[in-house]
């Protein structure tokens, strides 16, 4: 069953739905805005990088090709709790990110996997992150301009 995860405790199976909150850091929503992809589009992205539709670069960095291919994202979600949108380049800009930038990727992945709700509320708070669209619903907010 989509959305559903199941836990052992104390010998029993219990059903919960699993977290699947969705982000953009605020340097991302910029660029996205600049480059006209709108959350509707960054939101069917990430439902494709979790259905593994995407190449995936390790200790919870996934790249995904967007806007008809010219853009590439960078996606962060180590540990499956949130994905969070962090990076984009355009394709004919640059071929990929090296390898000291993959590196401190999957650093700063290990590092989102740590978020409490606390955490999370903060960043959003202070607008370091966007929250895109929820869960299966695929509801979109609209983000400020």
């Amino acid at each position: 069953m989509p959305g559903v995860a199941l836990s052992a405790t104390r010998g029993a199976w219990q059903v919960h739905r699993a977290e699947r909150r969705r982000f953009e850091t605020a340097w991302f929503a910029k660029a996205a805005r600049k480059a006209q992809i709108g959350d509707d589009e960054l939101c069917a992205a990430v439902a494709q990088a979790r259905a593994g539709q995407c190449d995936d670069l390790g200790n919870g960095v996934y790249k995904k090709r967007v806007s008809r291919n010219l853009y590439r994202s960078i996606i962060l979600a180590k540990g499956g709790r949130y994905w969070i949108l962090t990076y984009l380049f355009a394709k004919n800009d640059r071929a990929n990110i090296d390898a000291a930038e993959l590196q401190g990727f999957r650093d700063l992945a290990k590092s989102f996997e740590r978020l409490t709700a606390d955490n999370l509320a903060d960043l959003l708070e202070d607008k370091a992150f966007v929250e895109i669209c929820h869960g299966d619903q695929g509801e979109v907010q609209e983000r400020g301009v």
